[in-house]
């Protein structure tokens, strides 16, 4: 599976701070829970890669199912 695979597969996402001062972002699907805490300057690198990927797709022709 790459990241261009369709899947059908529920999840919920949170995105939030820890006590501990990092940014957690946190992925629960068919009772697997993934936490993963980042720096907030990595958290900052993210969310500028989510924000280049989106203006990318925007730019693409939908495929047709």
């Amino acid at each position: 599976m790459g990241i261009d695979t369709e899947r059908e597969i529920e999840a919920n996402l949170q995105i939030g701070p820890t006590d501990a001062g990092m940014v957690r972002i946190y992925v629960e699907a068919d009772g697997v829970e993934i936490p993963m805490d980042f720096a907030p300057d990595d958290a900052d690198e993210i969310a500028e890669e989510i924000t280049a990927a989106a203006n990318r797709a925007r730019g693409m022709k939908p495929r047709r199912r």
